[in-house]
């Protein structure tokens, strides 16, 4: 059985935005790519840096510390030095907020 958990302020986030939310899973990204949601785990599998700090270009988002590349949409590592995917959320907005399945 899945939970949602609700991210408040994650629908404030603009087109090409990034921001984290600090969840009981610990801290969740959310990416906004052409106005749809992904969230995923803010954690570099590299060296642990916070990818919401980092670059969005599309669906790939940056790691501001050693340039690891991940995909938001399914959490696959697309280059640079991060061993491992990070783990993705599904999304769902309702009225007024968004909530992750965790």
């Amino acid at each position: 059985m899945s939970d949602h958990v609700a991210l408040r302020g994650a629908e404030d986030v603009g087109k090409g935005g990034l921001a984290a939310f600090e969840t009981s899973e610990g801290r969740i990204a959310v990416a906004n790519v052409g106005g749809r949601l992904y969230a995923f785990d803010d954690t570099c599998t590299h060296k642990g840096c916070s990818l919401s700090e980092g670059d969005l270009d599309g669906t790939v988002v940056t790691c501001p510390c050693h340039g690891g590349e991940f995909d938001v949409t399914t959490g696959e590592v697309l280059g640079g030095p991060p061993p491992e995917p990070v783990r993705t959320y599904r999304v769902r907005s309702l009225d007024d907020s968004v909530e992750v399945e965790i």
